[in-house]
């Protein structure tokens, strides 16, 4: 179903692309600017099993897309500026906003020295757990899991499940039964539960992971230093809002920004829903990232920037510069609210 969705996606945006469509729809759906979503920029992997493949780009294919809105004379602004130009209804130049989730160590080793050669700013929104070296990245460790597993066995839906992992294919099938299984668990009592059960079994210390690839206190302080760097929170766990109780969201987000500010003495104005999709975050949590008393804060649901989204600040899209799309042909696409605007069933908003 992925690879069908994946095949459906490629073919509608080089659609797009050879039938000129997107030129004549950006005047219409092009909006604003659009903020962009990342996780990880670093060097192509070779491995065949690669099911988090979808958050990483290239430094090559974020240096495409620099250069490709630097040549249509886009502005590249930080999120105060994004938020400056909601609030001031002042559209007179279009705008592109960078943001990277989660606070892996490659978007300073790799993703800084690309933003440097544009200068372009870009926000970083850190999961407080993770630069704590605490913090669960239970989407990786599964993949660990996976790859150096032959059969995985795991009580889905109440029953001892086992499933194949022999080649490539299996791999695959088994991660995204066990990621959807996991993603519909309760809340994160179960996922961590079941991921310490999972990573026991299988040998994966999950917690080394975190400090393997996440940017520690120390090294976010240092990062924090860079002109082009704006810090923002990502929650404290990387939990599920939706998921908790209302205290406990409001706790994890109000909890987030008092760390963050703490080590690295600055201001945190902007924040990003951890999943940030329609099932982790609604009205509600819209609600309570303005009572925690952020600018700003983002969503993964795509759109472009439109001046009604002054509106619903706590509450913006974001358009995904997704791995399994590194194409230059995909940019002009992206940028010109096309694809989105079709995805969206030509809504201009959504924030509902």
């Amino acid at each position: 179903m992925k690879r069908f969705r994946k095949t459906l996606i490629r073919a509608g945006l080089e659609a797009l692309y050879f039938s000129g469509a997107h030129i004549w729809l950006r005047p219409i759906f092009a909006g604003a600017g659009a903020i962009f979503t990342l996780h990880h920029v670093r060097p192509r992997r070779e491995a065949d099993f690669q099911p988090n493949f979808h958050l990483e780009v290239t430094p090559d294919f974020l240096r495409e897309m620099l250069a490709h809105l630097r040549a249509h004379e886009v502005d590249i602004i930080t999120l105060d500026e994004v938020h400056r130009r909601l609030l001031e209804q002042n559209f007179s130049r279009r705008f592109a906003c960078f943001t990277f989730d989660d606070g892996y160590r490659d978007n300073r080793d790799f993703a800084l020295p690309v933003m440097r050669e544009f200068d372009a700013p870009f926000t970083i929104f850190v999961t407080a757990d993770f630069a704590a070296g605490s913090g669960l990245l239970w989407w990786l460790a599964l993949e660990r899991i996976v790859a150096d597993a032959d059969m995985i066995e795991a009580p889905i839906a109440g029953t001892a499940t086992r499933l194949d992992a022999q080649d490539a294919t299996a791999k695959c099938i088994a991660f995204q039964r066990l990621h959807d299984w996991l993603r519909g668990l309760p809340g994160e009592h179960e996922i961590q539960r079941e991921m310490s059960a999972l990573c026991a079994r299988h040998g994966v210390d999950a917690s080394a992971i975190c400090r393997e690839l996440c940017l520690s206190w120390d090294e976010l302080r240092a990062l924090a230093d860079e002109p082009l760097v704006t810090i923002g929170a990502h929650s404290a766990s990387h939990c599920n809002l939706a998921k908790q109780s209302e205290e406990d969201a409001l706790r994890e987000m109000a909890e987030s920004r008092a760390r963050i500010e703490d080590a690295l003495q600055r201001p945190v104005r902007h924040m990003a829903y951890p999943y940030g999709d329609r099932a982790a975050a609604g009205p509600r949590e819209f609600m309570l990232a303005a009572r925690a008393g952020f600018n700003c804060a983002v969503t993964t649901r795509p759109g472009m920037i439109f001046p009604e989204n002054g509106e619903h600040l706590t509450a913006l899209p974001r358009v995904s510069l997704n791995g399994h799309y590194q194409d230059a042909r995909v940019l002009p696409v992206l940028t010109s609210g096309a694809a989105i605007a079709m995805w969206n069933g030509f809504r201009r908003i959504d924030a509902a």
